[in-house]
């Protein structure tokens, strides 16, 4: 079956937003900044980073987070590899990759560094500080056959409000039995259902301060088997 790829309307000064979902990928703030303080904060990184650590991801979309955690990771030159796996129902097409992270010119570097190696589908990138695989089709199917446990999560779905089905609790519940125990997720929604899924599957869930105009975020640690 063929990936079916993101549509995108660019909006606000090269914002680009889902026309399947009608939701921005990232923030009308500062994405850059959206991600550091949800996602890296989220998870305590890069504190928690060592050789191998794996990151899974809820969502890919123009791969900012992916970039973000790779400039992080050389920052605090750790040495290794880092592990990242990204599931994704609708990968953006390359051009509006390039696009979309043109914006952010503090890791243009890195951009352009993996900008070839973007295919738009299913694939995986090895360099030798990441070990990247993007997961493409619905991640309640894909997640079950997905044979690892991710040290930290990364739930980027687009808002609850607008793409339910990938805040259900049965996905919950599959990102806790793919995570180790003492691993952690963050998300920038405090949706009350998705803490509640969390909570339900066997993380300890707390609301946190959120990025610029939202008030809260939801970090989780798996502390039950």
């Amino acid at each position: 079956m063929q990936d079916q790829q993101a549509g995108i309307d660019w909006r606000d000064g090269e914002v680009p937003v889902s026309t399947r979902f009608d939701d921005p990928f990232f923030s009308l703030e500062d994405g850059l900044a959206e991600t550091r303080h949800v996602f890296l904060s989220g998870n305590d990184l890069p504190a928690r980073f060592r050789d191998g650590f794996h990151i899974a991801e809820l969502g890919f979309g123009t791969g900012l987070n992916l970039l973000a955690v790779l400039a992080a990771w050389r920052g605090a030159g750790v040495p290794g590899a880092l592990c990242y796996t990204s599931f994704e129902a609708f990968p953006m097409a390359p051009a509006d990759m390039h696009r979309a992270q043109a914006r952010f010119a503090e890791i243009g570097g890195l951009a352009a560094e993996l900008a070839p190696h973007w295919l738009g589908r299913a694939q995986e990138i090895t360099l030798p500080d990441l070990r990247f695989t993007l997961v493409v089709g619905d991640a309640r199917e894909t997640l079950k056959a997905w044979p690892h446990k991710a040290d930290a999560w990364f739930l980027d779905g687009f808002s609850p409000a607008k793409n339910p089905e990938m805040w259900q609790p049965d996905l919950m519940a599959e990102v806790a039995r793919h995570t180790v125990r003492g691993g952690t997720a963050a998300t920038y929604t405090a949706a009350g259902h998705v803490r509640r899924g969390l909570e339900a599957a066997g993380f300890s869930v707390t609301r946190v301060p959120g990025y610029g105009r939202k008030r809260h975020m939801t970090r989780a640690t798996r502390d039950r088997a």
